[in-house]
């Protein structure tokens, strides 16, 4: 039963990343790091450089946390998938038989995060799986 994690090497899922890391490592378990990013629009050649774009920056985001994991001992999956960032995270859970996901927060305010739909309070309300919410600062 994999850990997945969701990383976009902003600040709390840096931190997030020790902790998935630290999880799958105490359990033996591997982790699935998931780039979720859906371009927007849906067709059209600006759709497709926006979705590229994003491809990109997934495989360099993953890579750094590829590298993490490795130098753990945890082995790693890697997905990229055009969508938005919860439901990518629901996607690859359910499809690996997760353990937990794994999200980094922002520090943002309960209520700013029920208001302006949050990754990490979408997969508290809809994820059939635990959902483990790193904080974003002070030391892991």
């Amino acid at each position: 039963m994999p850990v997945v994690l969701g990383y976009d090497e902003s600040p709390g899922a840096v931190r997030a990343l020790r902790v998935a890391v630290e999880v799958a490592a105490a359990f033996g378990e591997p982790l699935v790091l998931v780039y979720g990013a859906a371009a927007p629009g849906s067709m059209g050649e600006e759709y497709g450089a926006h979705a590229e774009a994003l491809r990109k920056a997934g495989r360099t985001a993953l890579g750094h946390a590829v590298a993490v994991a490795d130098e753990a001992g945890v082995p790693t999956t890697v997905e990229i998938l055009d969508e938005r960032p919860a439901a990518a995270l629901l996607d690859s859970a359910a499809r690996h038989g997760a353990r937990v996901i794994v999200v980094g927060t922002y520090g943002e305010s309960p209520m700013r995060g029920a208001l302006l739909g949050s990754t990490p309070h979408k997969l508290l309300h809809l994820s059939s799986v635990p959902v483990l919410c790193v904080p974003g600062d002070g030391p892991a």
